[in-house]
This record gives structure tokens, sequence and C-alpha cells, in this order.
């Protein structure tokens, strides 16, 4: 085992045994599950009907090459860090 933080001295250089006790009290308490949120029916007919309507209103109509548009939309937007 390597240790990163400084030596004394007076320890160098000379081997360094590290023991670690961890004392156990004997009581554990119990760390609760947390229920997974499940989608009801209702939920995913509601989320289905949102992305008719989104489909409907057809959000990239204008958008005559995806790609020529993309790499448009990248070269206008600054990079953090990179200017």
């Amino acid at each position: 085992m390597m240790l990163l933080s400084p030596m004394p001295s007076w320890l160098k250089p000379g081997r360094a045994h590290v023991v670690v006790v961890v004392a156990d009290s004997g009581e554990t308490e119990a760390v609760p599950q947390r229920a997974k949120p499940a989608a009801t029916q209702e939920m995913i007919a509601r989320r289905m009907d949102a992305m008719a309507r989104i489909r409907g209103m057809d959000p990239y109509r204008d958008i005559e090459d995806p790609v020529a548009w993309q790499r448009e939309t990248r070269q206008d937007r600054p990079l953090p860090g990179r200017e």
C-alpha cells in the first residue's frame, strides 16, 4: 500500500505499517428500500397522447437538410473554455 501524504522525516526511508480498526457497535439500521415508481396505464396514455400532439405539430418541418442544420447549430454554439 502506498500512502499519498508526506511521511515524517524520521520515518523515511523505512516502512510504515498501518492498522485500521473498525468498531462494530452491533446495531445496524435497516436501510429502507425505495419503491421504484411504476407508470400507470393512465400515465402511459397521457404520454402517448402528448407525443402524438407533438408529432402533429411537426416542429422540424422547416428543416430541409438535417445534417446541414445540425452542423450549423453546432458551429453557432460557443464551447465553454474554448473561446
